[in-house]
């Protein structure tokens, strides 16, 4: 039986996955990465060798995840790293480089990473990066069942969308979250229509929950939206103070805007003017 996740410092949230991303490229940041970076600076010496044939068993041995990517295990143009983190006392990530560019140029990029983070043998994350060493694409199976339940893809370095089984059975997701800038922007979740489809909507605003909708006939739309009355509240107070503003200024003053809960200017005025040029 596999070992499975017991301390809840071992995963990390959404919210704070999007922030590290947002805070640096490529930063390891998800669940499985958090093992990545408490052993990054203690692995041992990596054993460094070509791809190809040879490398075959122990794809097939430990669950290889980037061959799926990479195919790296019957590809001699490519060259793979093994390497334990701290903890091991056998080797536990695997990096897969491939040589670009010419004469004085030519260098190893990093392709693919891939890590057993439970020590059982078997791997259970991978990323796979550009040639900037920007991440692309992550797939995880964070329960240890030996199925991905968590996939996240970057754009730009940064997080754009990450989509979680949370019922670790269906080996599809049922929750897909959505990033702005690094920032969580919406999530749409599938909580009880049989179709699989989305049937719960979150939009999210400084990472703020600010209003859910609800689709209760399973028809992929709306029935009922609620909204964050204190947020709601805020809006409507910072709104009728600006209005109130204009109100005093008298004839010529100052255009009446629309202000949002932490003052920003959303239509009309001399900051939104700009903003439209």
């Amino acid at each position: 039986m596999r070992e499975s996740r017991t301390s809840a410092a071992a995963r990390v949230t959404a919210g704070a996955r999007a922030q590290a991303y947002a805070s640096a490229a490529g930063a390891v940041a998800t669940l499985a990465f958090v093992a990545l970076a408490a052993c990054g600076g203690a692995d041992k010496q990596a054993k460094t060798a070509p791809a190809g044939p040879a490398a075959n068993g122990a794809a097939k041995n430990d669950g290889a995840l980037c061959d799926r990517f990479v195919h790296w295990s019957n590809n001699s143009a490519l060259e793979v790293s093994e390497t334990a983190g701290a903890g091991s006392i056998r080797p536990n990530i695997r990096r897969v480089y491939k040589t670009v560019g010419d004469h004085d140029d030519r260098r190893n990029v990093l392709l693919c990473r891939e890590i057993d983070t439970n020590l059982d043998g078997i791997k259970d994350v991978v990323r796979t990066f550009n040639e900037k060493g920007e991440p692309l694409h992550e797939e995880a199976d964070t329960n240890y069942d030996g199925k991905v339940d968590d996939w996240v893809n970057f754009t730009a370095g940064r997080i754009e969308e990450e989509d979680v089984d949370t019922t670790f059975a269906a080996g599809r997701p049922n929750v897909w979250k959505f990033y702005v800038d690094g920032q969580l922007s919406r999530i749409r979740r599938n909580t009880h229509c049989t179709n699989g489809k989305p049937d719960t909507w979150e939009i999210y605003y400084n990472d703020r929950l600010e209003r859910v909708g609800n689709d209760a006939t399973c028809d992929g739309h709306v029935d009922r939206w609620d909204r964050d009355t204190q947020l709601m509240a805020a809006e409507e107070a910072a709104q009728d103070k600006a209005n109130a503003a204009a109100a005093d200024a008298g004839p010529g003053g100052p255009t009446p805007v629309t202000v949002g809960v932490n003052g920003e200017i959303t239509d009309g005025g001399k900051v939104a003017a700009s903003k439209k040029k």
